[in-house]
């Protein structure tokens, strides 16, 4: 089968990326699928800031790579030992596929599933296979998804399938903005009706979270970033409050006006100042999370003294500590009944063909969810 996507065959190309076009659209080959995976035609695929964070070089991967991690579409062919999804099913794809057996997958920590990062480490699909080639040259599957492609061979591990009412391009952002963002709110921190709450980073992910909060039932949910549209946006969806993180008194102003700090702190915008300002409004006794993904070099330097003087917790979270199968038709249904207004993250949709104007567009930060839409 032939697939037009979007490859990436050198990272940390100096930007603008729309002039110098860190993604070549090629046409490649698919192999047909093997046992227990399944073809996809995606509909719709959004662009995130760990896609960009393997652009710019922060997340090493194995090249040339097909990105492209959250993603929906349409299974279209079956391959050997498919029992659970049909021609036809819509699905939504989860970053990291759950094998199923391993320790952290039987005791509920799909998330942390060992075979499943591994795969994706080496830029291979759950079974260890890769089935994207240029003549005789084989390239590498972005997290199981690689979804800035016409066509996706993938583990049916890394699928959940959904109702069809919902549209392709709102099913595509519970693949990683929502679950990421709500996960680490709900599953992570576990937020409790009354909390206060701080979200760091007001990309899709961390609006995800202020929405998340909201529909918990935070008593106070905050929100911080340096750029005031994405401070605006975080009030158009349930924020109470919101605070440009740059400034210098922005922490002593959090502390006063909430008593001492947060209950919860969360963190997505990827830069240890950031999460250093999440982890300090923390208050005695909170609880700080972070879901993003600084360069593996990047350290955040604490004080044990106050750790454990102060009873505070450091938590990381990864695909928002989520079991995508439970998860995903779980925040799919809050947006059915409007307390999850997803739709809202979308501020492009785009064709292939614009996918470096978009990663430029996202690198400056005037985007929240760009989407790209693919032809019936």
């Amino acid at each position: 089968m032939k697939t037009r996507a979007a490859v990436l065959h050198e990272m940390t190309l100096d930007r603008p990326y729309d002039t110098v076009l860190p993604l070549k659209i090629e046409e490649l080959e698919l192999e047909p699928p093997g046992f227990n995976e399944v073809v996809v035609k995606i509909r719709a695929a959004g662009l995130c800031h760990s896609d960009l964070s393997v652009i710019n070089g922060n997340r090493p991967r194995p090249l040339p790579m097909v990105l492209g991690h959250e993603a929906s579409g349409e299974v279209v062919e079956l391959g050997k030992g498919v029992d659970r999804l049909k021609v036809g099913d819509h699905v939504v794809f989860s970053f990291l596929p759950s094998c199923g057996h391993c320790l952290n997958c039987a005791t509920g920590k799909a998330a942390l599933c060992d075979p499943g990062s591994k795969a994706n480490s080496e830029g291979v699909l759950l079974g260890g296979y890769k089935r994207i080639k240029k003549g005789q040259e084989y390239y590498h599957h972005h997290l199981g998804v690689s979804g800035f492609a016409e066509y996706s061979v993938a583990s049916v591990n890394s699928l959940v399938k959904i109702e069809d009412d919902i549209p392709f391009d709102i099913a595509a952002l519970f693949g990683c903005a929502v679950m990421t963002g709500v996960g680490a709110v709900v599953n992570t921190a576990q937020v409790k009706l009354g909390d206060t709450v701080l979200v760091v980073g007001l990309g899709g992910v961390g609006l995800s979270a202020i929405m998340a909060a909201h529909a918990a039932g935070a008593r106070r949910v905050i929100g911080a970033d340096i750029n005031p549209s994405k401070r605006q946006k975080a009030l158009d969806l349930g924020a109470h409050q919101v605070i440009d993180s740059s400034r210098p008194e922005a922490l002593e102003e959090l502390k006063d006006s909430t008593g001492g700090g947060v209950d919860i702190a969360v963190e997505f915008a990827g830069v240890i100042s950031a999460l250093d300002f999440a982890y300090e409004a923390t208050k005695r006794g909170g609880t700080t999370v972070t879901a993003a993904l600084p360069h593996p070099d990047a350290r955040l330097s604490i004080s044990p003294a106050m750790l454990v003087g102060m009873e505070k917790s450091l938590k990381g979270s990864y695909l928002g500590s989520c079991v995508a199968q439970r998860d995903i038709p779980n925040y799919l249904d809050l947006y059915r009944t409007h307390r999850l207004p997803i739709d809202k993250l979308i501020t492009h949709r785009i064709g292939l063909e614009d996918i470096n104007e978009g990663f430029e567009r996202l690198a400056k930060g005037d985007a929240i969810r760009q989407v790209v839409l693919f032809d019936e």
